[in-house]
């Protein structure tokens, strides 16, 4: 009962009213007036259990959860499973391992959040998630994230097989234990972070396959690679706002930019071999080796100009285009997985993942 609140409406209540009814009276009408003028903050209320209150806690829910990251994951898993899989598809175990993943994705990023809550709170573009903004209190998330990654944990060993929890268990602690406080000790934290992102489609392929198998391997590397400029970028856009948080990102130490220019350059031109190297392993075909290498081109260009310039522009312009790059890639992986213009053509194919 919150006594603060309650007390000074008490004996502030007018004169009048206390010299007209028995003390006992007065103070009840002060304390229901009191009460009637206490709004519930909306938000914050886990016990609204009115469809909008719902509503509400649904949506800081996926707040928490980096829905939208926790989307890129599960696609990169799926593209995993589909490419290990190809003709033994089981729409079961699919399932499993989509829900499994979308879980403990969750889980890790709700944990992520509530250990920085406080640094979140310090930089305006996290400033307004919903621990910072007081939305959803500290317990509650912490709950939501420990629940959340069991149960994908559990549906993932149960749907799919041990190897493939076993990952995802691995990829949670790596996170949430190590990536995270990194974040404010050092810069390597992305190397890290992209370990993190390298994982999930080694996750659908072995959901799919029961086994790490080279194409497992090389499509792993693509999406480490592919992070550091996705990220480096992202860093320098925000650099300011990063040191205000007090997180050591690769910009902290180096303040004109070129290092992380450098860096983001080369790890985009390393691109170009190793989503070469699907194709060499015969997890896909020629159709998509020729324009994966095209749109490689077209990201190291935009790696170069941040290189040379770094500029916010820049900086934006090969962050999107990171953003862009990927579901394209993965997009040509699936569409050209049994090298289908090839068969087209009347050329035989052969496969030796």
């Amino acid at each position: 009962m919150p006594f603060p609140r309650l007390m000074p409406n008490i004996l502030s209540a007018p004169s009048v009213i206390l010299a007209r009814s028995p003390p006992m009276i007065a103070d009840r009408r002060a304390e229901n007036e009191t009460m009637s003028s206490i709004k519930p903050s909306r938000g914050t209320d886990d016990r609204d259990s009115t469809p909008a209150g719902i509503g509400r806690q649904l949506g800081f829910f996926l707040e928490l959860a980096k829905a939208r990251l926790a989307a890129l994951v599960v696609l990169t898993t799926i593209v995993g499973y589909v490419l290990a899989a190809r003709g033994s598809f089981d729409l079961v175990t699919f399932s499993w391992t989509v829900l499994g993943t979308t879980l403990t994705a969750f889980g890790a990023n709700i944990l992520n959040q509530w250990l920085e809550a406080d640094r979140d709170g310090r930089m305006e573009r996290t400033r307004n998630r919903p621990l910072p903004a007081g939305h959803v209190s500290r317990s509650q998330a912490l709950l939501w994230g420990l629940l959340s990654s069991a149960a994908g944990l559990v549906v993932l060993d149960t749907g799919t097989n041990r190897l493939t929890a076993a990952l995802s268990l691995f990829v949670i602690l790596l996170y949430v234990l190590v990536y995270t406080p990194l974040k404010a000790r050092t810069p390597l934290n992305t190397v890290v972070g992209a370990v993190c992102g390298a994982i999930p489609p080694m996750m659908g392929w072995t959901a799919a396959s029961g086994h790490l198998e080279l194409g497992a391997w090389i499509l792993g590397g693509i999406l480490f690679i592919w992070q550091v400029p996705h990220f480096l970028a992202l860093a320098w856009m925000y650099r300011e706002d990063y040191a205000r948080g007090g997180f050591r990102m690769m910009p902290a130490a180096d303040p004109d930019g070129s290092a992380t220019g450098r860096a983001a350059f080369v790890h985009a031109l390393a691109l170009l071999p190793i989503t070469g190297a699907l194709a060499a392993a015969g997890v896909t075909g020629m159709t998509y080796l020729v324009f994966s290498q095209l749109v490689g081109l077209g990201f190291v260009a935009l790696g170069l100009a941040f290189a040379r310039d770094r500029v916010q522009l820049n900086a934006r312009r090969l962050f999107l285009a990171s953003i862009l790059y990927l579901p394209i890639l993965l997009g040509l992986m699936v569409f050209d997985m049994d090298d289908r213009l090839a068969r087209l053509a009347g050329f035989k194919v052969s496969h030796t993942v």
